[in-house]
């Protein structure tokens, strides 16, 4: 008999979901029973349940004997029978005579047409379609008896024919059902979008053909490319505080999956960080390309490379996309007028096949950023009206990103220059040191400084600094820390006292950061930094260092050993109730090289000599250049860039010319300040200093040491040196503090300090643990000396 009509259909889980008539004479279950059980259970004995198990895994199988009720024999066939949702299930057709359905062909077709809503074919082992339903004709646009005996390819119109037959006959050669492949189907209503529709395919038993199931899934297809296109923006685009990072995300989350070529143009402005131009965008405004993808090779569809900077040629589609900020979506037709204004972009579009564009630009509160250019290359596949609402909607929230990365750009732009203006050029070279640093700015922060200015008595102090934070903030309180520490050196104190004085000048600014209004960023920010000062006296060949939280220098000495000296680090700036800051005295020799670092400068303390470090590998070998030193630490140097500056201060010491150096000691009797004033005169003279210089030199002598004669203490000391400034110091043991007066008209004395100061243009007092020393500075003249000497003035 023909089985037209199954005694059961049984899921792919092998659960009875349809139970006959003819079903329940033979095996005597009714349907309430029947439905819902194995059907293992119903048809086949469990003794002989071994021999049954497996059945069903082809889509045709050999007959399968069970039994009735009344254990008389029953030839089964199972046959695949696709269901609407893709999905497949199995038909239990009555064999009797032991002949088989009509080729699969009759069983198949009556199957088919039980269901108008699924697109079902039969092929042959040519792939020409037997029988279709009215769903697969309806699909196709044909009427069923034009698709008969036709390549299935061609009554589907398959966008891809050659990939569709591959697909059918790899499941035929394989006798393997495919389930849910994707394929895409030309247009059968006269519009241009193409369809998309997922295809199963059951090959039917002995290679007797195949039953091909199909069903429309443009617009869920069309949904979910919408979708991840908005998903992949929102989590991709945005992550960087880059602009052209901003956009190069942007066209990575779009090709591609919304489309097959991406460009972004950005206002050239908008990339340094400027305020964007209002729209309409004048004709002469320059965009830059910042970013750019195509799936397939790159050249063929570039029309300007990327960082190209140049005006949108008018009139184009893109040109009135930034007049009135309204997306496009343009048909490219090869003969479109608009192309011959630019014919980059024309030759490009050409070569790519491109064949729909859709531009939107990328704007914020009326003011434009840029401009998305999206293109597709599959025939059929133009953007809809919903394309543009999504393009519109991702366009948006690029736009968001890209203000805030230029607003950052902005602020880190500031920033820069201002860390610029407040750092000190590079220091020149000293009698006794000279000087080369290294500074590599980061994407963030601004707050690293480094110093290096004179100190009396030929000494010269060193300073690396650098404030938590990135952006202007920090900037401004590292000028603010370096005025501090110029106004302390002043007082000549040790560099341990230095930052002891500079952490209360820190806590004092963070009070006030702290006194801000609620609404305030800035006061939700610790303030806290970091120091390292040290003061290098070439006439002792030492160097007094003091850290703050800082890490210490690095010492190279000529003979080539380079060390980490272990000295006293403190804490923090702007700690409170911390430990008492300690200095560390670190002899240094002539020809020594000192490195001043921040903390996020790559060297390593251990004491062996690591040669991937670059800087102890470049201060191996001292005899060249100080300059030719730093060159090499930066060349050797990797992944430098970071949220953090690198910032390296390299200082040569030399030895100070003794001939330059002149000491007395004094008796302290009142004979004392002849003797200094005489021998003040004969050195100022050998030095050839003379006219108001050595007069006012001899008579600040004689002022200091009357002073140290009165009020201070044996024994007493004077010492003139001459370096780019002439230094008087007069060196007692007395503990009295003097003092800055001025006399009354009657006062025989209290002149003293009022008189050095007059003549000197700068002048302090230096501590020690047991005694003191006053000192004077003065200017030296740069022509040549007087023939007057102070002798002829006396």
């Amino acid at each position: 008999m023909t089985a037209a009509t199954p005694l059961m259909v049984v899921d792919g889980a092998g659960v009875v979901v349809r139970w006959s008539r003819r079903a329940r004479e033979i095996w005597s279950y009714p349907d309430s029973e029947a439905v819902g059980r194995t059907a293992l259970d119903l048809v086949v004995p469990r003794a002989g349940r071994s021999d049954a198990s497996g059945q069903g895994a082809e889509s045709a199988t050999p007959p399968l004997v069970v039994h009735d009720a009344g254990g008389h024999p029953v030839d089964l066939r199972v046959q695949v029978m696709p269901l609407p949702d893709g999905a497949f299930s199995w038909a239990v057709f009555e064999a009797t005579d032991g002949t088989a359905p009509d080729g699969g062909r009759t069983t198949a077709s009556d199957i088919l047409r039980a269901d108008a809503h699924e697109a079902f074919f039969v092929l042959d082992v040519g792939l020409r379609v037997i029988s279709l339903n009215e769903a697969a004709a309806a699909m196709c646009g044909v009427a069923p008896d034009q698709a008969l005996d036709r390549p299935v390819r061609e009554v589907c119109r398959a966008s891809r024919p050659g990939e569709f037959e591959d697909v059918l006959r790899r499941a035929l050669a394989d006798a393997r059902p495919v389930t849910d492949h994707p394929v895409g189907l030309g247009p059968v209503d006269g519009s241009a979008r193409e369809r998309c529709a997922n295809v199963s395919v059951f090959p039917l038993g002995n290679g007797r053909g195949a039953v091909v199931s199909m069903s429309e899934v443009t617009e869920p297809l069309r949904t979910m490319r919408r979708r991840a296109a908005l998903g992949s923006v929102r989590e991709r685009v945005g992550r960087s505080l880059d602009v052209v990072t901003t956009c190069q995300e942007l066209v990575d989350a779009l090709v591609p999956g919304f489309a097959d070529i991406a460009v972004v143009e950005v206002v050239d402005a908008v990339v340094r960080g400027e305020d964007p131009p209002l729209s309409p965008l004048g004709r002469d405004v320059p965009l830059r390309r910042a970013a750019f993808r195509v799936e397939g090779p790159a050249e063929r569809a570039e029309a300007h490379p990327v960082g190209d900077v140049r005006a949108v040629p008018a009139p184009t589609p893109y040109s009135q996309v930034l007049g009135d900020l309204r997306p496009r979506a343009v048909t490219l037709d090869a003969d479109a007028p608009w192309l011959d204004a630019d014919p980059d972009r024309a030759r490009a579009i050409r070569a790519s096949g491109a064949r729909v564009l859709l531009t939107v630009p990328l704007a914020l509160r009326g003011a434009v950023l840029g401009l998305l250019s999206l293109y597709r290359v599959r025939p059929h596949d133009a953007f809809d009206p919903i394309d543009l609402t999504v393009a519109a909607d991702l366009a948006a929230h690029t736009a968001l990103s890209l203000d805030n990365a230029r607003r950052y750009t902005r602020e880190h732009t500031i920033a820069a220059a201002l860390q610029r203006h407040l750092l000190p050029p590079e220091p020149p070279s000293r009698t006794a040191i000279e000087f080369a640093p290294l500074h590599i700015p980061a994407d963030a922060g601004a707050g690293t400084w480094y110093d290096a200015f004179s100190l009396p008595g030929a000494r010269t102090a060193l300073v690396v600094g650098e404030v938590a934070g990135s952006g202007i903030d920090p900037a401004t309180t590292m000028g603010q820390l370096r005025t501090v520490i110029h106004s302390l050196a002043a007082l000549d104190l040790d560099p341990d006292e230095t930052l002891a004085r500079l952490n209360d000048a820190v806590v004092r600014l963070a009070h006030e950061r702290a006194a801000l209004p609620a609404s305030a960023s800035l006061r939700r920010q610790p303030l806290r930094a970091s120091c390292v000062y040290a003061i290098h006296d070439p006439l002792q060949e030492t160097c007094v260092m003091a850290s703050a939280g800082h890490p210490a220098p690095l010492v190279a000495h000529p003979d080539g050993e380079v060390h980490v000296p272990r000295i006293p680090t403190g804490p923090l700036l702007g700690t409170r109730d911390g430990p008492p800051f300690a200095t560390a005295s670190v002899p240094v020799r002539d020809g020594s090289v000192l490195a001043l670092r921040t903390a996020s400068f790559p060297v390593s303390e251990e004491p062996d000599r690591d040669a991937r470090d670059p800087l102890r590998a470049a201060l191996t070998r001292l005899d060249r250049p100080l300059g030719e030193i730093r060159d090499e630490v930066l060349y050797r140097m990797r992944d430098t860039a970071g949220s953090h500056d690198v910032l390296l201060l390299l200082a040569r010491t030399r030895a100070f010319p003794p001939d330059r150096v002149a000491t007395w000691s004094l008796d302290f009797t009142p004979t004392a300040v002849t003797t200094a004033r005489h021998h003040a005169r004969g050195r100022l003279r050998e030095w050839g200093v003379g006219g108001e210089t050595a007069h006012a030199t001899v008579l600040i002598v004689s002022e200091l040491v009357t002073n140290a004669l009165r009020y201070g203490a044996p024994p007493v000391r004077l010492r003139l040196i001459k370096g780019t400034t002439l230094t008087c110091e007069v060196t007692d043991a007395g503990g009295a503090a003097p003092r800055l007066r001025h006399a009354r008209t009657a006062d025989e004395g209290g002149r003293g300090l009022f008189i050095c100061g007059q003549l000197s243009h700068n002048w302090g007092i230096r501590y020690s643990a047991q005694s003191k020393t006053i000192w004077t500075q003065q200017t030296l003249d740069q022509g040549p000396s007087s023939n007057g000497s102070c002798a002829e003035r006396e």
